[in-house]
C-alpha cells in the first residue's frame, strides 16, 4: 500500500468544500504523458491507498509481463476514524490510512507496451475497483 514516508502533521482537518468547488475540473495531470492509454476520472472522490493497490494489481495481472504501468496519483492525505461503539466527544480519532483527492479530468493510471484491446480490458477492469466514474483515453 502507498503512504508517505513522513508527514508534518498526523491529522488534517476535513477540508469540506461546496459541491461546485469539489467538482471543478483538475488543472494538472489531465493528459496521458507516460503510456499510450490512460484511465481518467470523470467525477470527484477520495481514493484510498487500498483502492489504488487493488487497481494496480488488476492492471498488472491483465497486461502480463510485457506491459508497463504508471500510477499518477499518490495518497498523501491522512484520514481518521474513532473506534466502534465509542461515545461522542473525547477528541478526534486515530489516523486510519491515507487518501488522494481526485477531481474530474485527472489521469490516474497509464499503460503501455501491450495491444490496444488488452490495454482497454485492463483499464476497464481497473475502473470497477474505483469509486469514481472513469473513461479510457489515449495519447494524442
Amino acid at each position: 500500500m502507498l503512504f508517505p514516508k513522513k508527514v508534518k502533521y498526523r491529522k488534517w482537518q476535513t477540508g469540506r468544500k461546496s459541491e461546485a468547488k469539489r467538482n471543478r475540473p483538475a488543472t494538472r495531470g489531465t493528459e496521458v504523458t507516460f503510456g499510450s492509454f490512460g484511465l481518467k476520472a470523470m467525477s470527484q472522490a477520495r481514493i484510498t491507498s487500498n483502492q489504488i493497490e487493488a487497481t494496480r494489481r488488476v492492471i498488472v495481472r491483465t497486461i502480463g509481463k510485457t506491459g508497463s504501468v504508471w500510477i499518477r496519483i499518490f495518497p498523501d492525505r491522512p484520514y481518521t476514524r474513532k473506534a466502534s461503539e465509542v461515545g461522542m466527544g473525547k477528541g478526534k480519532g486515530d489516523p486510519e490510512g491515507f487518501v488522494c483527492d481526485v477531481r474530474p479530468g485527472r489521469v490516474m493510471f497509464e499503460v503501455d507496451g501491450v495491444r490496444e484491446d488488452v490495454a482497454r480490458e485492463a483499464l476497464r477492469k481497473a475502473g470497477t475497483k474505483l469509486p469514481v466514474k472513469v473513461k479510457i483515453v489515449t495519447r494524442k
